[in-house]
């Protein structure tokens, strides 16, 4: 599974997760991002979630877009042991896409064109 961040240039971007929990134990999973930009993307409501039985959980995943050049990373969710309860290791491929840039604002000069 690919979740892509998209848009312009400096925009931050927040993308969830949803994670559904079929079983009738609770469940919980570690978030961590690797590769080689993992550094530009954050988790800010924390890197575990929990789920309860039959419910749905979800983990928030932000990146500000920084560079013309497409970011990659991989979130992998670990499962954590609850309730005697297993859950399979999940990975999601991470990849961002400038659409647009937006001036930050604009500067006037006056120069010479051409000078002996």
């Amino acid at each position: 599974n690919t979740i892509e961040f998209t848009g312009g240039l400096h925009a931050t971007i927040v993308k969830q997760v949803q994670l559904t929990n079929r079983n009738s134990s609770t469940l919980a999973y570690n978030a961590i991002l690797v590769g080689r930009d993992a550094d530009d993307f954050s988790l800010p409501k924390g890197n575990t979630v929990t789920i309860p039985p039959t419910r749905e959980g979800f983990i928030n995943v932000e990146f500000t877009i920084r560079f013309l050049r497409p970011a990659e990373a991989v979130l992998i969710l670990i499962s954590n042991k609850v309730d005697g309860a297993n859950g399979a290791t999940l990975t999601f491929s991470l990849k961002s896409e400038v659409k647009s840039i937006e001036p930050l604002g604009t500067m006037k000069c006056r120069s010479p064109c051409y000078e002996l």
